[in-house]
């Protein structure tokens, strides 16, 4: 489909993009949120096996800063959020988001207990599960493609960038040539996948970031999350820093960045995410994440003020 031959913009409902709350309703009639939960992963860049001290951006929480407390066990944390969630919606719907850390980096029958646990919960639709692209061993593929038979899954995983040297730089311990195989290595079973990049990486200019989101854009993903760098207290990327090895993207910057992605991409892919969240006793910067109905509103308005939409200047295979 080649949206920039249509003389009207795309609509998905009242946004100009193809948003994960527009996708749930399509897919179950409800509002669906994610329940953020904490398994007691880690990750294999963590301890040691084939890297030490994770990835440079990552807090100690493994990026799952607003999941559950992995003091609690599962149905707990489950219970806890969803509870929080429901005082807004109270006939939602649920996915089980296995979120912090690497969700796939234990063995087969721990995976099979702990999803099972959250597929039972009552109201749970489905199961979105974060990893890593080294952390898919086939036994762990075949249930995933089991569990895509009987439930809605996605699997999220964290490419964060097309370019090695920032990988390097930023201690993700896999090339991108990993990533595509990962991805070719779900897809052969129908899995749904969502592809995570961060832009304001590290010694990245604007025209690497978008090589990231282009490259996105043409792998057989469904979905994507954008995530805005915060930089935060206590992760090893202070240091480069203080180096000078990182700038912080202005807002306007960002705005212009995500609304060019958005231009790029096919009209079917499911946007998740169009930037992040950091705890605020955290976050050294930017601080204008802060804000971040005025990023999302501002997102919006600079559609609006181009007269763009998701896919407006896709061009397919």
């Amino acid at each position: 489909m080649n949206a920039s031959a249509l003389q009207a913009p795309l609509m998905w409902g009242d946004k100009r993009f193809h948003t994960w709350n527009y996708e749930m309703r399509e897919q179950f009639n409800n509002k669906v949120f994610k329940v953020m939960l904490d398994a007691g992963f880690t990750c294999p860049n963590r301890d040691g096996s084939i890297a030490k001290g994770g990835c440079t951006f990552c807090s100690a929480r493994g990026s799952g800063d607003f999941a559950g407390s992995r003091r609690e066990d599962l149905v707990t944390q489950f219970n806890t959020i969803r509870d929080k969630q429901h005082l807004k919606w109270p006939s939602a719907h649920y996915i089980g988001y296995f979120q912090a850390y690497t969700n796939t980096y234990a063995p087969v029958e721990e995976l099979r207990e702990y999803f099972e646990e959250i597929l039972q919960q009552p109201g749970v639709v489905g199961l979105s599960i974060a990893t890593r692209p080294d952390c898919l061993p086939d036994d762990v593929v075949e249930y995933l493609a089991e569990l895509n038979e009987r439930t809605y899954l996605w699997v999220e995983m964290g490419l964060q960038t097309i370019h090695d040297s920032t990988s390097n730089l930023i201690n993700r311990a896999h090339d991108t040539k990993c990533y595509e195989d990962a991805v070719h290595k779900l897809r052969k079973h129908n899995i749904r996948v969502c592809t995570h990049i961060i832009y304001g990486l590290p010694q990245e200019t604007h025209e690497m970031m978008l090589d990231t989101g282009r490259a996105v854009a043409h792998m057989d993903v469904q979905g994507i999350k954008i995530h805005l760098l915060h930089l935060m207290r206590k992760t090893p990327m202070v240091k480069q820093y203080e180096a000078g090895l990182l700038r912080f993207l202005e807002q306007d910057e960002y705005i212009k960045l995500i609304v060019d992605t958005l231009e790029m991409l096919p009209p079917e892919m499911i946007v998740h995410r169009l930037t992040g969240d950091a705890p605020r006793n955290l976050l050294i910067g930017p601080m204008w994440s802060l804000n971040k109905w005025e990023v999302l509103n501002s997102i919006d308005r600079e559609l609006r003020e181009r007269d763009s939409w998701q896919g407006k200047y896709w061009r397919g295979a």
